[in-house]
Parts: C-alpha cells; structure tokens; sequence
C-alpha cells in the first residue's frame, strides 16, 4: 500500500509548446526525486530486467541506435544516450510517433528524474490534453517510486487487478486533475481544460 495523495504531491508536472519539424508540439514533462544516487536510479531506467519490475516487460537493444519493445505498450529507437544522466527515444505507437527525453541529476537526498513526452498537437490532443499521457506516465513514476523504496516491484497479474481498486480510481483522478491545472497554467482555456481533463480521467476511471 502507498499514499496516494503524497504520490501525487512528490511529482512536478508541466505542459509546454515547442516547434519541430512536424509542426506544432506539446510538451508533457514530469520530474520527482527519489532516495536513491544517480547510478542506482539509471540502472533502474536503463537495465530491462528491473525496468520489467516495475513497469513492463522489455526486449530489444536499451543502447545507442538500438531499437526496444515494451510488452502491450510502446516501442521505439535510442537516439540519444550519455549514461548517467540522460537519454531520448521515439515512443511509437501504430503509425503514431512521439518523443521522450529522460534526465538524470543529483539533489540534496537523492537523485531527480525528469521525464519530458513531446507530441504533434493534433485530434488527439485536442480531445483528451495532456493528461492522456500524463496520468500514464504518473503511474509509472508510481511503479518506479515503488521499485526504489522496496527493491521489489508488482507483476502484472497484481497491477491489473490493482486497476480496479478504488485506490487506483483515486490515483488517476488527482493525477487527471493534476494535468488539468498544469494545462491551465501553460494557457488553455480554463473550462476548456476541465472539459477535456474530465473526459480523460472517465476514460482511466471508467467513470
């Protein structure tokens, strides 16, 4: 069992806008600090066999130019890595392609991780905002958090049927809540932004 609130409380989010090539993205970043070193924390992120206990299973090449796959979920291509502080991938899905950027840093107590998902606005966007990545990538921190407190993780038996508990419900709603004022302070449209962080956090609740 966990805090849901303090969970929530321990993270840092914020929605922002940048330019690519592709056209005008948004960006979803998420940062927290955990009581662990800068080493420790990249093997977490970096190594398939803890990344497997405490978000999902992994296969490929977590290297330079390698390509990865994660289980039912997301893969995509290194483009980027400097061990131990930082490294960028595409987080393809289907034919839709985005970016990660993760950073790795020392702090008084620990070591920071900030996690940045940038994607081209689009239909997507404008119907669920930033919160239909962001709730997801908050449990992963959740899952994270939880892997560096207990050396342990949850396998994915336990993390389905954890989805279904009023704890989760709770999670996903302040998270989706979460999401809803960050948006606000990047500039939407206040009633805007509660409309589509609602109907975001529906679709984790169920609601």
């Amino acid at each position: 069992m966990f805090d849901v609130k303090q969970q929530i409380n321990a993270v840092s989010r914020q929605v922002g806008g940048r330019t690519l090539a592709a056209g005008e993205a948004r960006t979803v970043t998420l940062s927290q600090t955990y009581k662990t070193d800068v080493d420790d924390l990249w093997d977490a992120v970096t190594s398939a066999e803890r990344i497997g206990r405490w978000f999902l299973p992994v296969t490929g090449e977590l290297r330079l130019g390698g390509r990865y796959q994660l289980q039912g979920n997301a893969g995509g291509a290194v483009t980027a890595c400097e061990p131990p502080s930082a490294y960028d991938a595409t987080w393809e899905m289907g034919d839709q392609v985005s970016w990660i950027e993760v950073r790795l840093s020392p702090v008084d107590g620990g070591a920071r991780l900030e996690l940045r998902h940038i994607a081209v606005v689009g239909e997507h966007w404008d119907t669920y905002g930033p919160g239909a990545v962001g709730i997801g990538w908050d449990g992963m921190l959740l899952g994270l958090a939880n892997h560096l407190a207990t050396g342990g993780g949850m396998d994915q038996a336990a993390a389905a049927e954890w989805m279904a508990t009023p704890e989760a419900k709770q999670f996903h709603t302040l998270s989706g809540q979460a999401w809803t004022e960050a948006d606000i302070a990047f500039g939407a449209d206040p009633a805007k932004a509660r409309e589509v962080g609602d109907r975001t956090i529906a679709f984790y609740t169920g609601g």
